[in-house]
Protein backbone atom coordinates (compact mmCIF):
# COMPACT_ATOMS: atom_id res chain seq x y z
CA UNK A 1 0.00 0.00 0.00
CA UNK A 2 0.99 3.81 -0.30
CA UNK A 3 0.22 6.43 1.49
CA UNK A 4 0.53 10.18 1.25
CA UNK A 5 0.01 13.27 3.51
CA UNK A 6 -0.94 16.87 2.10
CA UNK A 7 0.03 19.93 3.67
CA UNK A 8 -3.70 20.29 4.62
CA UNK A 9 -3.36 17.53 6.98
CA UNK A 10 -5.12 14.92 4.87
CA UNK A 11 -4.43 11.68 3.61
CA UNK A 12 -4.69 9.04 0.71
CA UNK A 13 -4.02 5.80 1.18
CA UNK A 14 -4.02 3.24 -2.16
CA UNK A 15 -3.70 -0.57 -1.25
CA UNK A 16 -5.57 -3.69 -2.33
CA UNK A 17 -8.61 -4.05 0.04
CA UNK A 18 -11.94 -5.88 -0.39
CA UNK A 19 -13.25 -3.02 1.16
CA UNK A 20 -12.79 0.68 1.30
CA UNK A 21 -14.81 2.40 3.64
CA UNK A 22 -13.28 -0.40 5.80
CA UNK A 23 -10.14 0.83 5.65
CA UNK A 24 -10.96 4.10 6.31
CA UNK A 25 -13.07 3.90 8.82
CA UNK A 26 -10.44 1.20 10.96
CA UNK A 27 -7.25 3.56 9.90
CA UNK A 28 -9.38 6.70 11.01
CA UNK A 29 -9.54 4.78 14.41
CA UNK A 30 -6.10 3.70 15.05
CA UNK A 31 -4.87 7.14 13.67
CA UNK A 32 -7.44 8.89 15.84
CA UNK A 33 -8.36 11.15 13.03
CA UNK A 34 -11.58 12.05 11.73
CA UNK A 35 -12.76 10.03 8.60
CA UNK A 36 -12.89 13.08 6.62
CA UNK A 37 -8.87 13.69 6.73
CA UNK A 38 -8.52 10.15 4.91
CA UNK A 39 -9.20 9.08 1.34
CA UNK A 40 -8.60 5.88 0.08
CA UNK A 41 -8.68 4.41 -3.58
CA UNK A 42 -8.98 0.64 -3.65
CA UNK A 43 -6.19 -0.57 -6.24
CA UNK A 44 -6.82 -3.37 -8.68
CA UNK A 45 -6.77 -6.59 -5.30
CA UNK A 46 -5.52 -10.11 -7.55
CA UNK A 47 -6.96 -12.07 -5.19
CA UNK A 48 -9.63 -11.35 -2.10
CA UNK A 49 -10.93 -14.52 -0.18
CA UNK A 50 -11.90 -12.61 3.58
CA UNK A 51 -8.42 -11.70 4.13
CA UNK A 52 -8.17 -8.47 2.63
CA UNK A 53 -11.55 -6.83 4.39
CA UNK A 54 -9.31 -5.64 7.33
CA UNK A 55 -5.86 -3.21 8.04
CA UNK A 56 -2.56 -4.31 8.09
CA UNK A 57 -0.04 -1.65 7.17
CA UNK A 58 -1.86 1.13 6.46
CA UNK A 59 -1.99 3.15 9.74
CA UNK A 60 1.63 2.82 10.11
CA UNK A 61 2.19 3.97 6.10
CA UNK A 62 0.10 7.17 6.98
CA UNK A 63 1.96 7.83 9.98
CA UNK A 64 5.21 7.20 8.72
CA UNK A 65 3.95 9.86 5.58
CA UNK A 66 2.85 12.30 8.23
CA UNK A 67 6.29 11.82 9.83
CA UNK A 68 8.98 11.83 6.53
CA UNK A 69 6.42 14.40 4.40
CA UNK A 70 6.89 11.81 1.85
CA UNK A 71 5.11 9.43 0.36
CA UNK A 72 5.56 5.97 1.91
CA UNK A 73 5.12 2.77 0.07
CA UNK A 74 4.99 -0.30 2.53
CA UNK A 75 4.75 -3.83 1.24
CA UNK A 76 4.25 -7.33 3.06
CA UNK A 77 6.66 -10.06 1.91
CA UNK A 78 4.84 -13.53 1.42
CA UNK A 79 5.88 -14.39 4.65
CA UNK A 80 4.34 -11.75 6.45
CA UNK A 81 0.98 -12.54 4.17
CA UNK A 82 1.50 -16.24 5.52
CA UNK A 83 2.20 -15.10 9.32
CA UNK A 84 0.77 -11.86 10.10
CA UNK A 85 -3.14 -11.68 7.84
CA UNK A 86 -4.69 -14.38 9.63
CA UNK A 87 -4.84 -18.25 8.96
CA UNK A 88 -8.99 -19.49 8.67
CA UNK A 89 -9.80 -20.87 11.90
CA UNK A 90 -8.59 -24.64 13.13
CA UNK A 91 -11.91 -26.30 14.46
CA UNK A 92 -13.44 -29.64 15.79
CA UNK A 93 -16.99 -30.60 15.72
CA UNK A 94 -18.84 -32.98 16.75
CA UNK A 95 -21.84 -34.35 15.36
CA UNK A 96 -24.64 -37.15 15.98
CA UNK A 97 -27.59 -37.63 13.65
CA UNK A 98 -30.83 -39.56 14.54
CA UNK A 99 -32.13 -41.52 11.44
CA UNK A 100 -35.00 -43.99 10.93
CA UNK A 101 -34.50 -46.80 8.43
CA UNK A 102 -36.16 -44.68 5.63
CA UNK A 103 -33.01 -41.95 5.87
CA UNK A 104 -35.38 -39.19 7.62
CA UNK A 105 -33.03 -37.24 9.85
CA UNK A 106 -35.25 -37.24 13.33
CA UNK A 107 -32.93 -35.00 14.82
CA UNK A 108 -29.13 -34.00 14.83
CA UNK A 109 -26.70 -32.00 17.67
CA UNK A 110 -23.80 -30.17 16.42
CA UNK A 111 -20.94 -29.10 18.70
CA UNK A 112 -17.80 -26.44 17.48
CA UNK A 113 -14.95 -25.42 19.12
CA UNK A 114 -13.56 -23.19 16.73
CA UNK A 115 -10.00 -21.16 17.12
CA UNK A 116 -9.69 -17.37 17.22
CA UNK A 117 -6.36 -16.82 17.61
CA UNK A 118 -4.60 -14.11 20.39
CA UNK A 119 -8.04 -12.70 20.98
CA UNK A 120 -11.80 -13.71 19.87
CA UNK A 121 -13.87 -13.45 16.95
CA UNK A 122 -13.30 -16.84 14.86
CA UNK A 123 -16.15 -17.65 12.47
CA UNK A 124 -17.51 -19.68 14.74
CA UNK A 125 -21.27 -18.06 14.33
CA UNK A 126 -21.68 -18.35 10.95
CA UNK A 127 -20.21 -21.90 11.23
CA UNK A 128 -23.45 -22.46 13.21
CA UNK A 129 -25.01 -21.05 11.67
CA UNK A 130 -24.91 -23.08 8.29
CA UNK A 131 -24.23 -26.16 10.06
CA UNK A 132 -27.91 -27.80 9.15
CA UNK A 133 -29.01 -25.25 6.48
CA UNK A 134 -28.93 -27.72 3.70
CA UNK A 135 -31.34 -29.89 5.43
CA UNK A 136 -35.23 -29.34 6.67
CA UNK A 137 -34.95 -30.09 10.22
CA UNK A 138 -36.96 -30.57 13.41
CA UNK A 139 -35.27 -31.05 15.91
CA UNK A 140 -31.42 -29.71 16.26
CA UNK A 141 -29.15 -28.27 18.91
CA UNK A 142 -26.24 -26.56 17.59
CA UNK A 143 -23.28 -25.02 20.09
CA UNK A 144 -20.27 -23.14 18.97
CA UNK A 145 -17.36 -22.31 21.19
CA UNK A 146 -15.22 -19.62 20.12
CA UNK A 147 -11.53 -20.50 21.30
CA UNK A 148 -9.04 -18.11 22.37
CA UNK A 149 -5.23 -19.75 21.55
CA UNK A 150 -1.60 -18.65 20.91
CA UNK A 151 -1.77 -18.31 17.47
CA UNK A 152 -2.33 -15.45 14.61
CA UNK A 153 -5.80 -14.22 14.77
CA UNK A 154 -8.20 -15.66 12.53
CA UNK A 155 -9.50 -14.35 9.26
CA UNK A 156 -12.15 -14.70 7.12
CA UNK A 157 -11.55 -16.85 4.11
CA UNK A 158 -13.92 -17.78 1.14
CA UNK A 159 -18.10 -18.63 3.14
CA UNK A 160 -16.24 -18.05 6.54
CA UNK A 161 -16.77 -21.34 8.93
CA UNK A 162 -19.19 -23.09 6.61
CA UNK A 163 -16.50 -25.69 5.68
CA UNK A 164 -15.49 -26.60 8.90
CA UNK A 165 -18.85 -27.73 9.53
CA UNK A 166 -20.22 -28.75 6.43
CA UNK A 167 -16.90 -31.37 6.43
CA UNK A 168 -18.52 -32.66 9.58
CA UNK A 169 -22.61 -32.98 8.84
CA UNK A 170 -22.00 -33.85 5.35
CA UNK A 171 -19.62 -36.78 6.85
CA UNK A 172 -21.94 -38.25 8.79
CA UNK A 173 -24.71 -38.13 6.33
CA UNK A 174 -22.95 -40.42 4.15
CA UNK A 175 -22.15 -42.68 7.15
CA UNK A 176 -25.69 -42.67 7.82
CA UNK A 177 -26.47 -43.14 4.27
CA UNK A 178 -23.80 -46.25 4.36
CA UNK A 179 -24.83 -47.75 7.74
CA UNK A 180 -28.72 -47.90 6.50
CA UNK A 181 -27.96 -48.78 2.67
CA UNK A 182 -28.98 -45.84 1.12
CA UNK A 183 -28.01 -43.63 -1.75
CA UNK A 184 -26.03 -40.75 -0.55
CA UNK A 185 -27.96 -38.41 -2.88
CA UNK A 186 -31.60 -40.01 -1.62
CA UNK A 187 -30.97 -39.94 1.73
CA UNK A 188 -30.01 -35.96 1.13
CA UNK A 189 -33.18 -35.11 -1.15
CA UNK A 190 -35.33 -36.74 1.30
CA UNK A 191 -34.06 -34.39 4.16
CA UNK A 192 -33.50 -31.18 1.61
CA UNK A 193 -34.75 -27.79 2.31
CA UNK A 194 -36.48 -26.27 0.00
CA UNK A 195 -39.34 -23.29 -0.42
CA UNK A 196 -40.73 -22.57 2.58
CA UNK A 197 -38.56 -24.69 5.33
CA UNK A 198 -37.25 -22.66 8.23
CA UNK A 199 -33.56 -22.31 8.52
CA UNK A 200 -31.84 -22.98 11.84
CA UNK A 201 -31.02 -19.10 11.78
CA UNK A 202 -34.63 -19.01 11.98
CA UNK A 203 -35.00 -17.50 7.99
CA UNK A 204 -37.54 -19.14 5.85
CA UNK A 205 -36.30 -20.08 2.53
CA UNK A 206 -37.99 -18.14 -0.44
CA UNK A 207 -37.51 -20.20 -3.76
CA UNK A 208 -33.78 -21.96 -3.64
CA UNK A 209 -32.30 -24.70 -5.30
CA UNK A 210 -31.19 -27.44 -3.46
CA UNK A 211 -33.35 -29.61 -4.80
CA UNK A 212 -32.81 -29.27 -8.01
CA UNK A 213 -29.11 -29.93 -7.66
CA UNK A 214 -29.37 -32.86 -6.32
CA UNK A 215 -31.13 -34.05 -8.91
CA UNK A 216 -29.29 -33.13 -11.41
CA UNK A 217 -26.26 -34.87 -9.29
CA UNK A 218 -28.01 -37.77 -9.70
CA UNK A 219 -28.86 -37.50 -13.21
CA UNK A 220 -25.43 -36.62 -14.54
CA UNK A 221 -23.25 -38.81 -16.49
CA UNK A 222 -20.92 -38.41 -13.87
CA UNK A 223 -22.85 -39.93 -10.93
CA UNK A 224 -23.31 -42.91 -12.45
CA UNK A 225 -19.67 -43.91 -14.39
CA UNK A 226 -18.22 -47.02 -13.50
CA UNK A 227 -15.42 -46.99 -10.64
CA UNK A 228 -11.97 -49.40 -10.82
CA UNK A 229 -10.45 -50.62 -7.80
CA UNK A 230 -9.19 -47.75 -5.24
CA UNK A 231 -11.26 -45.92 -6.79
CA UNK A 232 -13.98 -43.63 -5.06
CA UNK A 233 -17.16 -41.21 -5.23
CA UNK A 234 -17.85 -39.13 -2.70
CA UNK A 235 -20.86 -36.42 -2.57
CA UNK A 236 -21.71 -33.26 -0.32
CA UNK A 237 -23.60 -30.50 -0.28
CA UNK A 238 -23.37 -26.89 1.28
CA UNK A 239 -24.96 -23.45 1.63
CA UNK A 240 -23.55 -20.06 1.68
CA UNK A 241 -25.43 -16.60 2.09
CA UNK A 242 -26.10 -13.75 -0.01
CA UNK A 243 -25.52 -10.79 2.52
CA UNK A 244 -27.21 -7.40 2.01
CA UNK A 245 -25.72 -4.60 4.06
CA UNK A 246 -25.09 -0.95 2.22
CA UNK A 247 -24.83 -0.16 -1.01
CA UNK A 248 -24.41 2.68 -3.50
CA UNK A 249 -24.10 3.49 -7.50
CA UNK A 250 -23.74 6.09 -9.89
CA UNK A 251 -24.59 6.18 -13.30
CA UNK A 252 -23.34 8.98 -15.73
CA UNK A 253 -24.85 8.95 -19.14
CA UNK A 254 -21.96 10.63 -21.59
CA UNK A 255 -22.73 12.67 -24.57
CA UNK A 256 -22.09 10.05 -27.11
CA UNK A 257 -24.73 7.78 -25.01
CA UNK A 258 -22.65 5.46 -23.33
CA UNK A 259 -22.68 5.19 -19.72
CA UNK A 260 -20.41 4.80 -17.17
CA UNK A 261 -21.44 3.23 -13.81
CA UNK A 262 -19.67 4.34 -10.53
CA UNK A 263 -19.71 2.39 -7.25
CA UNK A 264 -17.17 1.42 -4.36
CA UNK A 265 -17.25 -2.32 -4.46
CA UNK A 266 -13.74 -3.48 -5.42
CA UNK A 267 -13.79 -6.14 -8.39
CA UNK A 268 -12.40 -9.75 -6.87
CA UNK A 269 -14.79 -11.83 -9.25
CA UNK A 270 -16.07 -10.21 -12.30
CA UNK A 271 -18.34 -7.63 -10.22
CA UNK A 272 -17.92 -4.79 -13.12
CA UNK A 273 -18.89 -6.88 -15.74
CA UNK A 274 -21.83 -7.63 -13.82
CA UNK A 275 -22.45 -4.23 -13.60
CA UNK A 276 -22.19 -3.33 -16.65
CA UNK A 277 -24.64 -6.14 -17.52
CA UNK A 278 -27.70 -5.15 -14.73
CA UNK A 279 -27.06 -1.32 -16.55
CA UNK A 280 -27.39 -2.28 -20.35
CA UNK A 281 -30.24 -4.71 -19.39
CA UNK A 282 -31.99 -1.93 -17.99
CA UNK A 283 -30.87 1.00 -20.20
CA UNK A 284 -31.60 -1.48 -23.30
CA UNK A 285 -28.29 -0.82 -24.59
CA UNK A 286 -25.61 -2.35 -25.99
CA UNK A 287 -22.84 -4.14 -23.00
CA UNK A 288 -20.01 -2.53 -25.25
CA UNK A 289 -21.65 0.85 -24.29
CA UNK A 290 -21.44 0.83 -20.77
CA UNK A 291 -18.16 1.44 -18.70
CA UNK A 292 -18.25 0.10 -15.13
CA UNK A 293 -15.61 1.81 -12.50
CA UNK A 294 -14.61 1.45 -8.90
CA UNK A 295 -14.02 4.68 -7.55
CA UNK A 296 -12.58 6.17 -4.08
CA UNK A 297 -13.62 6.97 -0.88
CA UNK A 298 -14.78 10.78 -2.19
CA UNK A 299 -16.13 10.21 -5.64
CA UNK A 300 -18.63 6.79 -4.43
CA UNK A 301 -21.15 6.67 -2.25
CA UNK A 302 -20.70 4.64 0.60
CA UNK A 303 -20.53 0.23 -0.01
CA UNK A 304 -19.76 -1.92 2.33
CA UNK A 305 -17.34 -4.56 1.82
CA UNK A 306 -16.99 -6.69 -1.39
CA UNK A 307 -17.61 -10.12 0.43
CA UNK A 308 -20.13 -12.28 1.81
CA UNK A 309 -20.96 -12.98 -1.45
CA UNK A 310 -23.21 -9.73 -1.57
CA UNK A 311 -21.91 -7.74 -4.54
CA UNK A 312 -24.03 -9.02 -7.52
CA UNK A 313 -26.87 -9.25 -5.30
CA UNK A 314 -26.84 -5.49 -3.34
CA UNK A 315 -24.08 -3.50 -5.01
CA UNK A 316 -25.97 -4.78 -8.26
CA UNK A 317 -29.34 -4.30 -7.10
CA UNK A 318 -28.34 -0.03 -6.30
CA UNK A 319 -26.87 -0.18 -9.79
CA UNK A 320 -30.47 -1.22 -11.18
CA UNK A 321 -32.33 1.46 -8.87
CA UNK A 322 -29.45 4.52 -10.69
CA UNK A 323 -31.08 2.75 -13.73
CA UNK A 324 -34.04 3.14 -13.23
CA UNK A 325 -33.58 6.57 -12.42
CA UNK A 326 -31.85 7.44 -15.12
CA UNK A 327 -34.93 5.79 -17.31
CA UNK A 328 -37.78 8.48 -15.47
CA UNK A 329 -35.16 11.45 -16.13
CA UNK A 330 -35.03 10.13 -20.22
CA UNK A 331 -38.57 9.63 -20.44
CA UNK A 332 -39.23 13.29 -18.68
CA UNK A 333 -36.95 14.83 -21.14
CA UNK A 334 -38.09 13.07 -24.01
CA UNK A 335 -41.87 14.61 -23.30
CA UNK A 336 -40.13 17.60 -22.96
CA UNK A 337 -39.00 17.57 -26.80
CA UNK A 338 -42.02 16.14 -27.52
CA UNK A 339 -44.45 18.18 -25.71
CA UNK A 340 -46.16 15.26 -24.05
CA UNK A 341 -46.83 14.35 -19.97
CA UNK A 342 -43.87 11.62 -18.88
CA UNK A 343 -46.22 8.98 -18.36
CA UNK A 344 -47.38 9.45 -22.49
CA UNK A 345 -43.55 8.59 -22.81
CA UNK A 346 -42.51 4.56 -22.96
CA UNK A 347 -38.86 3.91 -22.48
CA UNK A 348 -38.12 0.27 -24.41
CA UNK A 349 -35.17 -1.22 -26.47
CA UNK A 350 -32.80 1.97 -25.28
CA UNK A 351 -35.21 4.41 -27.12
CA UNK A 352 -38.10 6.49 -25.45
CA UNK A 353 -41.36 6.20 -27.49
CA UNK A 354 -44.18 8.19 -27.83
CA UNK A 355 -47.77 7.15 -26.97
CA UNK A 356 -49.45 5.94 -29.62
CA UNK A 357 -52.69 7.69 -28.64
CA UNK A 358 -51.18 10.90 -27.61
CA UNK A 359 -49.07 11.22 -30.26
CA UNK A 360 -52.04 10.20 -33.02
CA UNK A 361 -51.56 12.63 -36.21
CA UNK A 362 -47.81 13.64 -35.37
CA UNK A 363 -44.52 12.31 -37.24
CA UNK A 364 -42.87 11.21 -33.98
CA UNK A 365 -39.83 9.24 -34.33
CA UNK A 366 -37.91 7.17 -31.01
CA UNK A 367 -35.47 8.94 -29.75
CA UNK A 368 -31.95 6.64 -28.44
CA UNK A 369 -30.12 7.21 -25.61
CA UNK A 370 -27.21 8.79 -27.74
CA UNK A 371 -30.04 11.66 -28.96
CA UNK A 372 -31.33 12.31 -25.73
CA UNK A 373 -28.17 12.67 -24.36
CA UNK A 374 -26.79 14.90 -26.98
CA UNK A 375 -29.68 17.24 -26.43
CA UNK A 376 -29.42 17.26 -23.08
CA UNK A 377 -27.98 20.92 -22.30
CA UNK A 378 -31.69 21.73 -23.49
CA UNK A 379 -33.64 19.51 -21.72
CA UNK A 380 -32.30 19.92 -17.76
CA UNK A 381 -28.01 19.19 -18.05
CA UNK A 382 -26.31 16.41 -17.73
CA UNK A 383 -27.87 13.29 -17.50
CA UNK A 384 -26.84 11.09 -14.15
CA UNK A 385 -28.92 9.22 -11.29
CA UNK A 386 -27.78 8.05 -7.65
CA UNK A 387 -29.25 4.86 -5.79
CA UNK A 388 -28.62 3.57 -2.37
CA UNK A 389 -29.66 1.07 -0.17
CA UNK A 390 -29.81 -1.52 2.52
CA UNK A 391 -30.35 -4.73 0.56
CA UNK A 392 -32.53 -6.86 2.60
CA UNK A 393 -34.11 -10.63 1.84
CA UNK A 394 -30.33 -11.44 0.06
CA UNK A 395 -31.26 -15.64 0.22
CA UNK A 396 -28.76 -17.77 -0.13
CA UNK A 397 -26.54 -20.39 -2.45
CA UNK A 398 -26.70 -23.87 -2.69
CA UNK A 399 -24.56 -26.65 -4.02
CA UNK A 400 -23.57 -30.33 -4.52
CA UNK A 401 -20.45 -32.12 -5.66
CA UNK A 402 -19.36 -35.27 -6.94
CA UNK A 403 -15.76 -36.36 -6.34
CA UNK A 404 -13.93 -39.70 -7.83
CA UNK A 405 -10.48 -40.06 -6.30
CA UNK A 406 -7.94 -42.82 -6.67
CA UNK A 407 -5.37 -43.70 -4.00
CA UNK A 408 -3.01 -45.44 -4.24
CA UNK A 409 -2.50 -47.59 -1.60
CA UNK A 410 1.05 -48.42 -1.15
CA UNK A 411 1.76 -44.38 -0.62
CA UNK A 412 -1.76 -43.31 0.58
CA UNK A 413 -1.12 -40.45 -2.24
CA UNK A 414 -5.01 -38.90 -3.12
CA UNK A 415 -5.50 -38.18 -7.05
CA UNK A 416 -8.45 -36.34 -8.24
CA UNK A 417 -9.52 -38.42 -11.29
CA UNK A 418 -13.14 -36.32 -11.93
CA UNK A 419 -14.83 -33.52 -10.07
CA UNK A 420 -18.29 -31.79 -10.82
CA UNK A 421 -19.71 -28.92 -9.65
CA UNK A 422 -23.35 -28.32 -9.42
CA UNK A 423 -24.55 -24.79 -8.10
CA UNK A 424 -27.91 -22.81 -8.11
CA UNK A 425 -26.81 -19.40 -9.00
CA UNK A 426 -30.15 -17.86 -9.47
CA UNK A 427 -29.51 -16.10 -12.84
CA UNK A 428 -26.09 -16.86 -13.99
CA UNK A 429 -26.12 -13.32 -16.07
CA UNK A 430 -22.05 -14.14 -16.90
CA UNK A 431 -21.93 -17.62 -17.26
CA UNK A 432 -18.02 -17.62 -17.80
CA UNK A 433 -17.38 -16.11 -14.81
CA UNK A 434 -19.78 -18.20 -12.54
CA UNK A 435 -18.29 -21.31 -14.03
CA UNK A 436 -15.30 -19.99 -12.87
CA UNK A 437 -16.16 -18.80 -9.79
CA UNK A 438 -17.85 -22.47 -9.07
CA UNK A 439 -14.25 -24.22 -10.28
CA UNK A 440 -12.22 -21.61 -8.24
CA UNK A 441 -13.91 -22.37 -5.00
CA UNK A 442 -13.86 -26.56 -5.45
CA UNK A 443 -10.17 -26.11 -5.80
CA UNK A 444 -9.68 -24.41 -3.02
CA UNK A 445 -11.83 -26.79 -1.07
CA UNK A 446 -10.06 -29.38 -2.66
CA UNK A 447 -6.79 -27.79 -1.34
CA UNK A 448 -8.02 -27.52 2.03
CA UNK A 449 -9.34 -31.44 1.90
CA UNK A 450 -5.38 -32.83 0.96
CA UNK A 451 -2.79 -30.29 1.54
CA UNK A 452 -2.70 -26.84 2.67
CA UNK A 453 -2.30 -26.03 6.63
CA UNK A 454 -0.50 -23.65 9.26
CA UNK A 455 2.11 -25.87 10.92
CA UNK A 456 2.59 -24.23 14.53
CA UNK A 457 5.85 -25.48 16.64
CA UNK A 458 4.34 -25.18 19.94
CA UNK A 459 5.43 -21.54 20.69
CA UNK A 460 2.91 -20.55 17.99
CA UNK A 461 5.13 -19.84 15.43
CA UNK A 462 4.35 -20.63 11.79
CA UNK A 463 6.94 -23.21 10.43
CA UNK A 464 5.50 -23.36 6.50
CA UNK A 465 5.43 -19.67 5.79
CA UNK A 466 6.17 -20.03 2.30
CA UNK A 467 5.13 -21.86 -1.10
CA UNK A 468 8.00 -23.98 -1.13
CA UNK A 469 6.34 -25.67 2.28
CA UNK A 470 2.86 -24.47 2.00
CA UNK A 471 1.27 -27.22 -0.58
CA UNK A 472 -1.19 -25.68 -2.74
CA UNK A 473 -3.18 -27.53 -5.82
CA UNK A 474 -2.33 -26.23 -9.07
CA UNK A 475 -3.57 -27.07 -12.45
CA UNK A 476 -1.03 -29.99 -13.08
CA UNK A 477 -2.65 -31.78 -9.87
CA UNK A 478 -6.48 -31.88 -10.81
CA UNK A 479 -8.53 -32.65 -13.66
CA UNK A 480 -10.89 -30.13 -15.79
CA UNK A 481 -13.76 -29.46 -13.06
CA UNK A 482 -17.17 -29.83 -14.45
CA UNK A 483 -19.95 -27.32 -13.90
CA UNK A 484 -23.55 -27.50 -14.06
CA UNK A 485 -25.43 -24.07 -13.47
CA UNK A 486 -29.12 -24.30 -12.30
CA UNK A 487 -31.17 -21.46 -12.23
CA UNK A 488 -33.58 -21.08 -9.91
CA UNK A 489 -34.59 -17.16 -9.88
CA UNK A 490 -34.20 -15.32 -6.53
CA UNK A 491 -37.28 -13.42 -5.70
CA UNK A 492 -35.08 -10.90 -3.99
CA UNK A 493 -33.33 -9.62 -7.23
CA UNK A 494 -34.62 -8.22 -10.00
CA UNK A 495 -32.66 -10.33 -12.31
CA UNK A 496 -32.83 -13.50 -10.24
CA UNK A 497 -29.66 -13.47 -9.22
CA UNK A 498 -26.95 -14.85 -6.52
CA UNK A 499 -24.06 -14.63 -5.27
CA UNK A 500 -21.97 -17.67 -6.26
CA UNK A 501 -18.37 -16.94 -5.43
CA UNK A 502 -18.45 -18.69 -1.69
CA UNK A 503 -20.53 -21.43 -1.89
CA UNK A 504 -18.16 -23.89 -4.11
CA UNK A 505 -15.77 -24.25 -0.89
CA UNK A 506 -17.86 -25.29 1.01
CA UNK A 507 -19.16 -28.83 -0.04
CA UNK A 508 -15.81 -29.68 -1.15
CA UNK A 509 -14.26 -30.86 2.08
CA UNK A 510 -16.93 -33.29 2.60
CA UNK A 511 -16.67 -34.62 -0.98
CA UNK A 512 -13.00 -35.73 -1.02
CA UNK A 513 -13.61 -37.32 2.55
CA UNK A 514 -16.97 -39.22 1.07
CA UNK A 515 -15.05 -40.18 -2.03
CA UNK A 516 -12.02 -41.65 -0.25
CA UNK A 517 -13.97 -43.63 2.49
CA UNK A 518 -15.97 -45.31 -0.74
CA UNK A 519 -12.30 -45.88 -2.16
CA UNK A 520 -10.43 -47.27 0.55
CA UNK A 521 -12.94 -47.77 3.26
CA UNK A 522 -11.42 -45.32 5.72
CA UNK A 523 -13.18 -42.74 7.07
CA UNK A 524 -10.93 -39.71 7.58
CA UNK A 525 -11.97 -37.14 10.21
CA UNK A 526 -9.14 -35.04 10.41
CA UNK A 527 -7.87 -32.31 7.73
CA UNK A 528 -5.81 -31.99 5.47
CA UNK A 529 -5.92 -35.61 4.42
CA UNK A 530 -2.26 -35.71 3.61
CA UNK A 531 -0.61 -39.18 2.59
CA UNK A 532 1.13 -40.01 6.05
CA UNK A 533 -2.16 -39.79 7.78
CA UNK A 534 -3.94 -41.50 5.15
CA UNK A 535 -1.40 -44.46 5.10
CA UNK A 536 -1.26 -44.46 8.63
CA UNK A 537 -5.12 -45.05 8.82
CA UNK A 538 -4.95 -48.16 5.82
CA UNK A 539 -2.22 -49.63 8.16
CA UNK A 540 -4.57 -49.32 10.79
CA UNK A 541 -7.45 -50.75 9.39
Amino acid sequence: MVARCNEDGRASIWCCTQGPFVVRSLSAQVLGWDIGRLKVTPSEIGGGFGGKTTIYLEPLAVKLAEKSGRPVKMVMSRGDVFRATGPTSASRTHVKLGVNKTGKITAADVKLECEAGAFKGSPMQTACMTALTCYDLENFNITGYDVVVNKPKAAAYRAPGAPLTAFAVESAIDQAAKTLGLDPIDIRLSNAAKEGTVAPYGAKFPPIGLVETLEAAKAHPHYSAPLKPNQGRGIASGFWFNAGMQSSAAININENGTATVITASPDIGGSRASMALMTAETLGVPYADVNAIVADTEAAGYCDVTGGSRTTFATGRAVIMAAEKVIVSLRERAAALWELKPEQVEWRDGQAHPDPEASAGADIKPLSLAELALSAAKTGGPISAKASLTAQGAGGGFGTQICDVEIDPETGKTEIIRYTVIQDAGKAIHRAYVEGQLQGGAVQGIGWALNEEYIYDEKGCMQNASFLDYRMPVALDLPMIDTVIVEVPNPNHPFGVRGVGETPIVPALAAVANAIDSAVHARMTDLPINPPKLLKQLSAA
